[in-house]
């Protein structure tokens, strides 16, 4: 019998995630890949799954909203286990693995990310923060997406082909404030070496 993370991925359309989360009372993004898509306005590559990004304080009243659903929690240094509704999340846990049933595919997966009153915080570096409504951008369809900077900040850490993909679509595009947040971001959380703070340091003047 195949162990839980080995089973198939169908990933929800980013329609799909919309309907499923249009009701919830807390904040959600679209993160990973898709949102650095929505962001330079094309597709780039192929998506195996797709990512929603949640705050940690949000944690319990998102596992009662998906009630029903079959979720896993992702215990370090990747062993999956189930979620039971109304059981409070280990604060070392960030990854969430959801599907309708134990019978389906996996279906999305949730990032449990980190804030502090008005403020997001990243659990790589408490220092890097950004105030909760610079977040995310939001469409006329009712998604929303997380903020390219954060998000290529969290590839930056070790970029994979596919992370040097987006951060080149991404970099033309982005404005001064973003870049110069972003390099501030890495130096702090990854230090002044990180491969994308050397092309970043190029174009913004600090």
């Amino acid at each position: 019998m195949p162990y839980e993370h080995e089973k198939p991925w169908k990933p929800f359309s980013p329609g799909e995630i919309i309907s499923l989360f249009r009701s919830a009372t807390f904040p959600w993004w679209i993160a990973g890949g898709l949102a650095i898509e929505h962001f330079v306005g094309r597709r780039l590559r192929p998506h195996a799954d797709i990512d929603v990004l949640v705050l940690r304080k949000d944690a319990t009243s998102l596992r009662r909203y998906l009630n029903g659903w079959d979720c896993w929690a992702a215990d370090p240094p990747g062993q999956l286990r189930v979620w039971h509704v109304d059981e409070v999340l280990g604060g070392n846990v960030h990854d969430v693995w959801c599907r309708q049933d134990s019978t389906s595919p996996w279906r999305f997966q949730i990032m449990i990310d980190e804030s502090n009153g008005s403020e997001w915080y990243s659990r790589r570096c408490h220092e890097v923060r950004k105030p909760l409504e610079e977040m995310g951008v939001s469409d006329d369809q009712g998604a929303r997406f997380l903020s390219p900077e954060i998000q290529l900040f969290y590839k930056a850490s070790s970029p994979r082909p596919k992370d040097e993909l987006d951060f080149e679509a991404s970099l033309p595009l982005l404005a001064p404030t973003q870049k110069t947040w972003l390099l501030e971001a890495i130096e702090r959380a990854y230090g002044s070496a990180n491969v994308w703070a050397d092309r970043l340091r190029t174009l913004v003047s600090i």
